[in-house]
């Protein structure tokens, strides 16, 4: 199975815009790889913490999906040159750098991994 190493998938996230917002924290990511999809998105991981998947949304054309809705039926679309919101509920960043960790199956690839560490903007 091919494997996509972790410092190109970092060039998803999109750097300053991590940042606290009313609800919690989002940050973008922009998919300048190449189109596809995941059909399953692991919980993210917030400086060694685990988020319930059924708190962190993405938010694709106007539709906010829960990563836990995410299958083989409901994809995550990764779109060339597209921006995706992501969207924590009920976990909001102390200042300084803050770590975050990501994870989604994608066929043909299996799981893939990455991580980036930013500073969360004031939201």
């Amino acid at each position: 199975m091919v494997s996509v190493p972790a410092f190109l998938l970092r060039r998803l996230y999109v750097k300053g815009s991590l940042r606290n917002s009313a609800t919690g924290f989002e940050f973008e990511l922009k998919n300048r790889l190449g189109s596809g999809y995941a059909y399953g998105l692991w919980p993210l991981i917030v400086d060694g913490e685990e988020v319930e998947a059924n708190e962190t949304f993405f938010e694709y054309e106007g539709e906010r999906t829960a990563f836990s809705d995410v299958s083989r039926e409901k994809t995550f679309a990764l779109a060339m040159n597209r921006s995706i919101k992501i969207d924590v509920t009920g976990v909001t960043l102390d200042d300084g750098p803050r770590k975050i960790g990501m994870a989604f199956d994608v066929p043909g690839l299996g799981t893939l991994r990455f991580d980036f560490t930013d500073i969360p903007a004031d939201g």
